[in-house]
């Protein structure tokens, strides 16, 4: 007969065969490229006790512009994860004399440290550009630069490196311009057909994957592409000790807002992992509060079994219709993540 005793010391003794297994697959690496979720190769084990049912740590929330040309939505939830490491930003401002919208999903890996930076600082880094209205791409792609070396600066006095994607949307008049780094991604309704208007970076991508090499960098499979063998993105913001590889570098696309403009989605990768664009653009369209939308791709996600935390945000297109009051007109995500706070304790 086992006594409890033996029994905790084979568990024991099994957790540190496992590790040791995933260390030889990615022996020649520092230990702190190797640990943590998201994009990187996870050591740990995680108990089914530590999942969390989607609705139990759900956020959502949304609003409506000023000007009552675009309302927005968005629900978050770490899904089956023991941790939450996505978060997101709703903001809404006046820039020289225009009303703005600004939108992010940032998926971090390694940590929170770098999602959590990057959706503090990244729009106020944009709108106080100088150039932002005049040119709003070429600030945009000097925002993400900027704050990407100045999350760098702060990481100094850590050993575990941290990265984020990013995928944003900003809103300027009749212009609607998104940028991305990573792989979550933005898709379009336009004349009821999906439009996806940004790239997931993965390093298998040819043109990514010989900017990686030609850096003197290489792309290898270990359970899926990464680059060095760790990284399973080829652009993020952080990630220090890969950044000669793993540029900050926006890809932007401006698509015009017109009436065959219907709405807008973002979403981190634990969305697109199971629903594909046309799906989430059908899934959607017929629903018109964008809060609800939101919610509605985030369960689904997590019922087709996605095994990541899930963000999305949505954005509704008003067209011909003049403003109006609502309660949360002028709200955003207010600078923190109200589900990392019930969750890290």
């Amino acid at each position: 007969m086992i006594t409890w005793k033996r029994w905790q010391e084979r568990i024991r003794n099994s957790a540190v065969v496992c590790s040791f297994l995933v260390k030889e697959i990615v022996s020649g690496y520092p230990e702190n490229i190797v640990l943590g979720n998201m994009g990187y190769l996870n050591s740990a084990l995680t108990s089914s006790s530590q999942v969390h049912a989607a609705d139990e740590a759900l956020v959502s929330g949304g609003g409506l512009s000023h000007n009552g040309k675009f309302s927005y939505g968005y629900a978050s939830s770490p899904g089956k994860r023991s941790s939450m490491e996505d978060y997101y930003e709703t903001r809404i401002d006046g820039v020289g004399g225009e009303i703005v919208g600004l939108f992010g999903v940032f998926d971090g890996h390694g940590g929170v440290r770098a999602a959590e930076y990057v959706k503090k600082n990244l729009f106020s880094n944009l709108i106080s550009h100088p150039k932002f209205i005049s040119d709003t791409k070429s600030a945009i792609a000097d925002a993400y630069n900027h704050t990407d070396s100045e999350f760098l600066k702060s990481e100094n006095s850590h050993n575990r490196d941290a990265g984020s994607t990013a995928s944003t949307a900003i809103l300027v008049g009749d212009r609607l311009l998104v940028a991305n780094v990573g792989d979550s991604r933005a898709v379009i309704c336009r004349g009821g057909i999906a439009i996806a208007v940004s790239r997931d970076h993965k390093p298998d991508q040819s043109d990514e994957r010989q900017r990686i090499e030609d850096a003197g960098g290489f792309v290898m499979w270990a359970g899926t592409w990464r680059v060095g063998g760790v990284l399973a993105v080829s652009r993020a913001f952080g990630d220090r000790l890969l950044k000669q590889y793993v540029v900050a570098d926006p890809e932007i696309q401006e698509e015009k807002v017109d009436s065959s403009l219907e709405f807008l989605i973002l979403a981190s990768d634990g969305l697109w992992d199971v629903v594909t664009n046309e799906e989430a653009v059908g899934m959607i369209k017929p629903i018109e509060d964008a809060e609800e939308a939101a919610k509605r791709l985030m369960q689904e996600a997590y019922q087709r079994g996605s095994a990541d935390n899930i963000t999305c945000v949505v954005v509704r297109f008003l067209t011909n219709q003049g403003a109006s009051s609502h309660n949360n007109s002028s709200s955003s995500s207010g600078g923190k993540h109200p589900s990392v706070e019930g969750l890290r304790k």
